[in-house]
């Protein structure tokens, strides 16, 4: 497997759930035709999205805290 270590990617992001919308957005565009911003060996668009939040290409910003 290719993947970046979850401990790794955890450091970036606050949890793993925002993990999961984040790395699926950031695929689908990179599937839409998006450019990768890091070099891979992988097509794999999970993969390249992944590696990008690991080497802090991808962030994110929290609109919102909690649930009303």
């Amino acid at each position: 497997m290719n993947l970046p270590a979850l401990e790794i990617l955890l450091n970036e992001i606050d949890n793993k759930y925002t993990l999961a919308i984040l790395g699926a957005k950031r695929a689908r565009e990179i599937e839409q035709g998006s450019e990768p911003l890091v070099d891979n060996e992988s097509t794999k668009s999970v993969t390249i999205a992944l590696n990008e939040i690991a080497e802090k290409r991808i962030t994110f910003m929290k609109i919102k805290s909690g649930i009303k």
